[in-house]
């Protein structure tokens, strides 16, 4: 019996031991700190060993292959020790494609993967197919390879997960866009952060697509200097493409064998200009597994908004207060920002991953009047935007930053939490410091 390590107890890491015991490995999992008990009872329930608050290295060491969590650094002195004693170590997303022969749409980005992965799930849905949706978001690849029998998987794949494939290879690869983010994890190189999203097409073939934003430089960039053997196909905003998706008429134009007229932009059912490239994205997947033009239109139109991402919460005393706590760098950030109509109150902070912060002066000069910093260090924000607003406040809790916020607010105005940091100062993820800010609106 092979024995599967599996260093760390999260989503991807207990959906792996679920796959890996289904599949006869011996399992054994081993986390650095404490275990959920809602992990703990999962394995529990399937009498699979764990450890946790330690790595026992006589346990790890003996290991046929080892599945690392994403958040855990090829860096550490542990994932070394391994690779050293040529004990293989993989990602969740490597480990799962070996026992499945779906069909698979690989969706990663600096932003917009979550809302073009459950978009693209959505259409996929709609219109019938066998689908499964997950990856970086809800369950992991490896549980749902482990519980269902899916024809085709979308899954959003973070950076961190790319980073630890081998021969995993989606028929339909997307990268959204690309903008500095996680730089803290790529020794502050914006290349090898780059790189790592196009992993995503390394072992791709003839016979696979590549979807991308013709509008991003560093796409255009990497693309002129690297090659990728699958069928590129590219969307804009901006000009009409030959071949892809593009606006005209205030309508998205897909383009592929023949040209056709999709949807107006007044009717998709999320706005603003990043969500028409997610729309394009979707569609052109949808197309690409033969769904007719009509249904892509009407799901288009029916899709709900995902939470976290420029969710309008509430109106209160005409205030309209905006959760956008899944904006955790800067270019998600300017997407939000440049969306807004109103004069805003900008809730910004947490834990900064090496953000430059100068694409949004313009922005923030012309659009925010009140800057609430959220997080343990905000000197860096208060640095580079004291001069351009009147006001700049430190709070320490989404009650505090809410509360403020209001006080500072007049009827018409909008309050913004869009972070462009991460959240692990003072919440556990990005989704408690949404659920924080939206529980702290209803208490006013």
């Amino acid at each position: 019996m092979k024995r599967l390590v599996i260093l760390g107890s999260g989503e991807s890491g207990v959906g792996t031991a679920l796959l890996g015991k289904q599949k006869g490995f011996d399992v054994f999992v081993s986390d650095k700190g404490s275990i959920s008990e809602k992990y703990k009872k999962v394995l529990l329930k399937h009498n699979i060993i764990f450890e946790e608050n330690k790595h026992t290295e006589a346990e790890i060491f003996n290991a046929d292959v080892v599945m690392k969590s994403p958040g855990i650094p090829d860096k550490v002195p542990l994932i070394q020790a391994l690779i050293s004693k040529k004990i293989k170590v993989v990602s969740e997303i490597e480990f799962a494609v070996k026992y499945t022969n779906a069909k698979i749409v690989g969706i990663t980005g600096s932003n917009g993967k979550t809302t073009t992965t459950l978009l693209t799930g959505h259409l996929l849905k709609k219109a019938g197919l066998n689908v499964g949706i997950g990856g970086n978001i809800g369950d992991s690849f490896a549980q749902l390879v482990a519980e269902q029998n899916y024809d085709e998987y979308v899954l959003e794949l973070s950076s961190f997960q790319l980073d630890g494939i081998i021969d995993f290879s989606p028929h339909i690869a997307v990268v959204t866009n690309i903008s500095p983010d996680h730089l803290d994890r790529y020794d502050y190189n914006f290349d090898n952060y780059i790189n790592s999203k196009f992993r995503i097409t390394k072992n791709q073939t003839a016979t696979d697509f590549l979807i991308y934003d013709a509008d991003d430089i560093e796409i255009q960039n990497w693309l002129k200097k690297n090659t990728t053997k699958a069928q590129k196909i590219p969307f804009s905003i901006e000009k009409e493409l030959e071949y892809g998706a593009f606006l005209r008429d205030d309508k998205i134009i897909i383009k592929l064998e023949t040209e056709e007229v999709l949807i107006k932009i007044d009717d998709l059912a999320l706005k603003g200009k990043h969500n028409i490239k997610n729309a394009m994205t979707a569609a052109i997947t949808a197309k690409l597994l033969q769904i007719n033009t009509d249904g892509i239109a009407k799901s288009l139109s029916s899709f709900e908004a995902v939470e976290h991402r420029l969710e309008y919460v509430q109106k209160v005393n005409g205030v309209q207060f905006i959760n956008d706590s899944k904006a955790t760098n800067v270019n998600a950030v300017f997407y939000a920002l440049d969306s807004m109509k109103s004069p805003t109150i900008w809730i910004v902070g947490g834990v900064d991953k090496g953000n430059d912060y100068t694409e949004l002066l313009s922005l923030v000069k012309e659009k925010v009047k009140v800057i609430i910093c959220l997080g343990i260090d905000n000197q860096k924000i208060i640095e580079t935007f004291g001069n351009l607003v009147d006001v700049v406040i430190e709070t320490k809790t989404a009650d505090k930053a809410v509360e403020v916020a209001s006080q500072m607010a007049s009827s018409g105005d909008a309050v913004l939490l869009s972070p462009a940091c991460a959240s692990f100062d003072l919440f556990e993820n990005y989704q408690d410091r949404g659920v924080k800010f939206k529980e702290a609106i209803k208490n006013l």
